[in-house]
């Protein structure tokens, strides 16, 4: 009898007595990959551990008596018995909610912040998203979201359309830091895609002009880009590392993607290594023509040169899109040093190159509109180049002035050209444009304790643009000059700011954010040769300043319910671009530079509802209003006190960009997200926006029309399934706006049609180690054209990527 009372004595005592060394770890059910930062702790709250970047924890401090609590706000909370993990051989899988019950953080201010506290509509895609939508570029990336409408002119493009604004309206940042440059162009613009989407850790659309932080350039909103980070092993004796590689078929263009990312990290320094290479042959559109306009969108015909001659052919498949292909490659080498917990030091380099990209939109043009001959044999943009040098310090050393410290140092290069040549033609013209960037931002935060913030700093950005051109004939080797896009004495332009943003929380449920920038810039286009043009000046001189600023509430009278309110205001400038080009915007039609254009003024409103249901619904309502003053939109001009001028051999009307008097948009965006079960979720997005030049009652060229997405997403342990459909409104001719209403290549005689289609994707997890993702994209293979683009979207599309993570 004693011996038994001995032995149960000695088994509670070893049950009370913490564990030796011994690791758990916390895995997503269906990735299998780690979960970092899973709050774990005991039934009586007295023993408390957070899991690292390997989702692993230390139980050593928990005791076999103990029952654990894992908590995650992106993951239903999970309770087991130290018995239960033990069983289980100390691995523990964790359900992600469709449904966040706590708010996640975004960088809205280059910080991360609690988005319950931001008065503006935000959208965030994540690591997992990401990996998911397998998207071919970050211009796809973004559209498969549902929240953002992207145009293409070509293969090789994608632009973003955000609350009516477009192109260099909107801003480009990666990592924080801005890719738009003093040639962004307020045509559509491709820009986007030099991000490689392989590589990314998360995305955010920031939607609206109310950006203090990063800018001008920012009316429609703010697109950041971040990429992956070096991860240390914060630990003197271990080094982690991790790979990440993946190669990817799709068949609508015979796409092959193969992409490898390795991350090795010490105690106190880390780095990043990334390489990706994509091939694209020529897109197949839909088979499936709308009945109402049976050739739209057909190939029929295209251009070959042989023994100096050009010679139409008529294409044996009217579907595959004719010199649409083309290849791009990745690089990209991060450097990370952290001497101490008050210094982080990072150091990057970001390159994207690109074969030749077909100019689609333009080789299916035809003489006369769309009854003549195609128009030109050649249209391809040359290699476009992006290079950017990154350097960024933070430091931790607080004072009476600043918590943290941030300098933030670049050096961007852009490349690119334009190269046609007309049907019959033996000269093919060349135009290359090269653009040097250099920025520095300062960056300072001050924290009073949980309710106040101010972040402040002094932004710097100048850029020099040279351009060129020339003329080749192919029959004989010959050049000869041309005239160049933008002024052959080169172009300066430079920006200065001053900011600052004032978050505070005025009680419990009502947190005001205020915050003021001063932007100043100035530009210096010099015309040197007046060879092909009698321009009436030799250069263009901007000097120009204004302020900006929002003011904006978030109230959370209720735990699942929120109300936020903001008004803004934002500024931008004429770039080089906007007041110096020479350039065919269309056949007969050229745009000219105009001295005399001033800055465009945005005033917004917003106001938006967020409610959630315990965790199973969350519905979002968005409204805005805005009000521009001064926009910059291209209309019908003179050149030295005549309508047309002879331009690339035909007489072709004037146009510029100008200041229209007054302009509006206004819209609406509402999202619906129900978790059914928890292994079924349903979600839907639908936005509208409306715009209109007042002052000559036209519509504006960059409003989208009615376009949404919805889907049924079934997750279980190691396998996700969504089924899903895009949409698109019909956009009447009436409502085009002036510069598109002659292109009948682009549209039908009566506007832009709508279009759905139907689509599925899964995603299976062999191992940890393993995944295998599938799709298939326009199940009823429907040929459709969204709004402005130029090349019609892919037909049935099937996507085969096996990913491996080691």
């Amino acid at each position: 009898m004693r011996a038994t009372g001995f032995l149960t004595f000695v088994l509670i005592l070893a049950a009370a007595i913490p564990l030796s060394a011994q690791t758990l770890k916390v895995i997503n059910e269906t990735t299998l990959q780690p979960i970092e930062n899973v709050y774990v702790y005991n039934n009586a709250k007295n023993r408390t551990a957070v899991t690292n970047a390997k989702g692993e924890i230390d139980l050593s401090k928990f005791s076999r008596s103990d029952t654990l609590f894992f908590q995650h706000p992106s993951y239903k909370r999970k309770v087991r018995t130290f018995q239960q993990v033990e069983a289980r051989d100390y691995l523990v899988k964790m359900v992600e909610r469709s449904i966040k019950m706590e708010e996640v953080y975004v960088s809205a201010s280059k910080r991360m912040e609690d988005q319950s506290q931001i008065p503006q509509k935000i959208t965030q895609v994540n690591t997992e998203q990401i990996r998911f939508s397998n998207s071919q570029t970050s211009a796809d990336l973004l559209q498969n979201t549902g929240k953002v409408f992207v145009q293409k002119s070509q293969l090789g493009g994608g632009s973003p359309m955000i609350r009516g604004f477009a192109a260099n309206s909107v801003l480009i940042a990666v990592d924080g830091v801005r890719m738009n440059n003093a040639i962004f162009r307020s045509g559509n613009l491709q820009n986007v895609i030099s991000v490689d989407a392989n590589v990314l850790e998360q995305t955010e659309v920031i939607y609206g002009p109310g950006s203090i932080i990063y800018g001008s350039d920012a009316l429609g909103g703010v697109m950041n880009f971040q990429t992956k980070e070096p991860e240390l092993s914060f630990s003197e004796n271990s080094v982690y590392t991790r790979m990440n590689s993946l190669a990817r078929y799709s068949s609508a263009n015979n796409e092959q993607t193969y992409h490898v990312d390795l991350n090795y990290g010490r105690e106190k320094w880390g780095l990043v290594t990334s390489l990706t290479y994509s091939n694209y042959d020529d897109l197949r559109s839909g088979e499936d023509f709308y009945d109402s306009y049976p050739d739209f969108g057909k190939r029929e015909e295209f251009i070959i040169r042989e023994n100096g001659t050009d010679i139409v052919m008529q294409n044996d498949d009217v579907t595959i899109q004719k010199f649409s292909g083309y290849e791009q490659l990745f690089l990209m080498q991060k450097i990370r040093y952290k001497p101490s917990g008050d210094w982080d030091l990072n150091y990057g380099l970001h390159f994207s190159t690109s074969s030749d990209i077909p100019r689609y939109d333009r080789l299916i043009e035809r003489e006369n509109g769309d009854t003549g001959p195609l128009l030109n044999s050649e249209w391809y943009y040359g290699p476009q180049i992006w290079m950017m040098h990154i350097l960024d310090i933070q430091s931790f050393n607080a004072s009476p002035f600043y918590d943290k410290i941030s300098g933030t140092f670049t050096y961007q290069w852009f490349q690119e050209s334009r190269n046609d040549r007309k049907f019959q033609r033996t000269e093919l013209r060349n135009r290359e444009e090269n653009v040097d960037v250099v920025t520095a931002n300062i960056d300072f935060d001050k924290f009073w304790g949980d309710k106040s913030k101010l972040f402040y700093g002094l932004e710097g950005v100048y850029n020099y643009v040279s351009s060129d051109a020339r003329e080749t004939n192919l029959t004989t080797g010959q050049t000869a000059p041309e005239a160049t896009r933008y002024p052959d004495g080169g172009s300066d332009y430079t920006q200065m700011a001053v900011y600052a943003k004032y978050k505070h929380n005025l009680s419990g449920n009502l947190t005001g954010v205020a915050g003021m920038r001063y932007s100043h810039v100035m530009l210096d286009s010099r015309f040197d040769s007046k060879q092909f043009f009698d321009f009436p000046f030799d250069r263009i001189e901007l000097n120009t300043g204004a302020f900006s600023g929002s003011l904006g509430l978030t109230y959370r009278p209720a735990k699942n319910l929120q109300f936020n309110l903001k008004g803004s205001s934002g500024f931008r400038a004429p770039n080089v671009d906007d007041v110096a080009k020479v350039f065919d915007s269309e056949p007969g039609k050229v745009i000219v530079p105009n001295d005399n254009l001033k800055p465009e003024h945005a005033y917004n409103l917003d106001f938006a509802v967020i409610k959630k249901f315990d965790g199973w619904a969350r519905i979002e309502l968005n409204t805005f209003y805005t009000w521009l003053r001064d926009a910059m939109v291209r209309r019908n001009f003179q050149f030295n006190g005549q309508d047309s001028l002879l331009y690339d051999g035909a007489m072709s009307r004037v146009q510029a960009v100008v200041n229209a008097g007054k302009a509006y948009i206004y819209g609406a965006s509402a999202g619906l997200s129900v978790e059914l079960s928890d292994h079924f979720n349903m979600e839907s997005y639908l936005t509208f926006t409306e715009g209109m030049d007042i002052t000559n009652d036209e519509p504006l060229r960059h409003v989208a029309p009615l376009f949404g997405r919805t889907s049924l997403t079934y997750k279980a342990e190691k396998i996700k399934i969504e089924f899903y459909s895009e949409y698109n409104e019909q956009k009447e001719f009436n409502d085009l706006s002036p510069s598109e209403r002659n292109k009948p290549h682009l549209y039908t005689e009566d506007g832009s049609p709508g279009w759905i289609t139907f689509n599925t994707k899964a995603s299976y997890h062999i191992n940890s180690n393993i995944e295998i993702n599938a799709g298939l994209e326009n199940i009823f293979d429907k040929h459709y054209r969204p709004y402005s683009s130029g090349i019609s979207a892919p037909g049935r599309n099937v996507i085969l990527a096996v990913r491996a993570i080691l």
